[in-house]
């Protein structure tokens, strides 16, 4: 069952920089581990990194850091990604999760997170 909405992604240059943003209807995410991952097309999926209820963020995925950066707004409930330089090996879909046994830690990735539907990132020129 889809939890969370993500939105922002979209067709981009590279160089090019998106913004993609998780959010729901269910919860207040005040204090919730957040954790962005992506699936590229016959590819295993990649935690990307996780920001917590503290505003404390996990290590980057080795191939991201320096170009992508996560934030929070909780007057918003949302989640943010900031995608920036980006490049043609990001192409993937990109996900929000949160951790189905504690919602205060950082979701791992398991089938049972919490999941959104996801939203495609695509960069070519």
């Amino acid at each position: 069952q889809v939890r969370f909405v993500e939105s922002g992604g979209g067709l981009v240059q590279p160089g090019g920089s998106l913004r993609l943003s998780c959010t729901t209807s269910r919860w207040n995410l005040a204090w919730y581990a957040i954790g962005w991952f992506r699936q590229a097309p016959g590819k295993e999926r990649e935690a990307i990194s996780c920001i917590r209820g503290d505003g404390s963020v996990s290590d980057y995925l080795e191939a991201v850091k320096g170009r992508f950066t996560v934030s929070r707004d909780n007057a918003k409930n949302t989640i943010y990604l900031q995608m920036n330089n980006l490049k043609p090996e990001d192409t993937s879909i990109y996900y929000c999760a949160a951790n189905y046994l504690a919602t205060t830690l950082c979701p791992t990735g398991h089938s049972e997170d919490y999941w959104g539907q996801g939203t495609q990132v695509t960069v070519t020129s």
